[in-house]
């Protein structure tokens, strides 16, 4: 028995102060006791994946490197459970992570006497599960996925671990388990929009918190309390950055750039905005760009094929394309080419002047109305202040 697997408490500790740390305050004792009645080891696989520093993932083989894998199952990191054509499909998220995501949704819940139905958006490997009924009862606790494979799984995991909730197989995103109405739904993947079946299922009054994700920014939990009608409103939180929703008709996205053509359609110009700014790791701005040019990703390329460096923007339409290249010597002009129906650049610049003439505003400031007909409406500081609507 590795030495390390013989001191879980400990363990548990350090995770605990971890996770202290990242909230700037210690975790609350309820969730604490939570955490330490839910190892977090019953829920893991024996072989992981973990950052190898360079972009990839090494693998961490329980049997063959006990200590490293106990330690990676108690430190606040994600931990990569499963891969799928060479590339992560399921995660074990960040404890810190999901401790502001269990903390977002209590914050309205803590006057109530009785926790009601909860419901858990994507299982993965139970663990998020089973903190759910440690805080809220089992007998309250329903939790989806739509992997199979994953679902018997996690069931398992739960058992271990002395949890049984309700553990579904399906498609969250298009059919909900046969329970009339649900106080709290919790995601544990990103989705771009609400689906209006959750806004259905969910019971006036009650909550949905999930993780966000654009086509141009993987990044902010939202959390939206329901009122009659299924109309919800709320706010987004700067923390969070989780896997894409999967659907049982999900494609994998392509990454391949579009490739140069000679179409008559094409616009050259320059720019000063430098494409650093709009893609260079600034998330209150991506995340702003995200909400506001929508159906719109980004790409670097660094090979020297077609400039020393150049941004792509890819419309989700498969037409539209832009190209802004830097030359390597100067940085106060770019050089712009823009293709097809939208003018990519021409949109993102027009969004970025707006976020910097509202004064550079911080994903906190960012709202969401999905009205009963489920237009979406983004906002800045309050409902009112509408800046865009989809």
């Amino acid at each position: 028995m590795s030495v390390v697997q013989a001191d879980v408490p400990a363990l548990t500790d350090r995770l605990l102060a971890d996770i202290a740390d990242q909230l700037g305050r210690p975790v609350p004792a309820r969730y604490a006791a939570a955490l330490r009645a839910v190892p977090r080891h019953l829920f893991l696989p024996d072989r992981l994946w973990l950052r190898d520093g360079t972009g990839g993932y090494r693998p961490c083989d329980r049997n063959t490197d006990p200590d490293d894998w106990w330690t990676a199952a108690y430190t606040d990191t994600p931990l990569v459970t499963q891969f799928s054509d060479h590339a992560p499909s399921s995660s074990a998220s960040m404890p810190s992570m999901v401790l502001r995501t269990l903390l977002l949704a209590d914050a309205p819940r803590t006057a109530r006497t009785k926790p009601g139905a909860v419901l858990e958006l994507g299982t993965g490997t139970g663990f998020n599960a089973a903190l759910l009924c440690a805080l809220y009862g089992q007998d309250h606790v329903t939790t989806v996925e739509l992997d199979p494979v994953l679902a018997d799984e996690a069931e398992a995991n739960l058992k271990a671990a002395g949890h049984v909730p309700a553990v579904v197989t399906g498609d969250a995103s298009v059919r909900l388990p046969d329970r009339a109405l649900f106080d709290l739904m919790v995601a544990t993947f990103s989705t771009d929009h609400v689906p209006d079946l959750w806004r259905e299922r969910c019971r006036p009054g009650g909550q949905i918190v999930t993780p966000w994700f654009s086509d141009w920014c993987v990044y902010g939990t939202l959390a939206l309390v329901t009122t009659a009608g299924h109309r919800a409103e709320g706010r987004f939180h700067p923390f969070g950055s989780y896997m894409p929703v999967r659907t049982s008709t999900s494609v994998p996205a392509s990454n391949t750039p579009p490739e140069d053509s000679s179409s008559p359609s094409r616009v050259r110009s320059t720019t000063s905005l430098s494409p650093w700014a709009v893609a260079g790791g600034d998330l209150d701005a991506e995340f702003h760009l995200g909400l506001t040019v929508p159906r719109v990703s980004f790409a670097w390329d660094s090979t020297g094929e077609h400039a020393p460096i150049r941004l792509w923007l890819h419309g989700a339409d498969g037409v539209s394309v832009a190209s802004v290249d830097y030359d390597g010597h100067q940085s106060e002009e770019f050089a712009v080419v823009q293709e097809g129906p939208r003018q990519l650049w021409d949109e993102t610049t027009a969004a970025y002047a707006r976020w910097e003439r509202l004064g550079r505003p911080p994903v906190d400031r960012h709202g969401l109305t999905v009205c009963e007909d489920g237009v979406h409406q983004v906002w800045i500081d309050a409902p009112e202040a509408l800046l865009t609507r989809y």
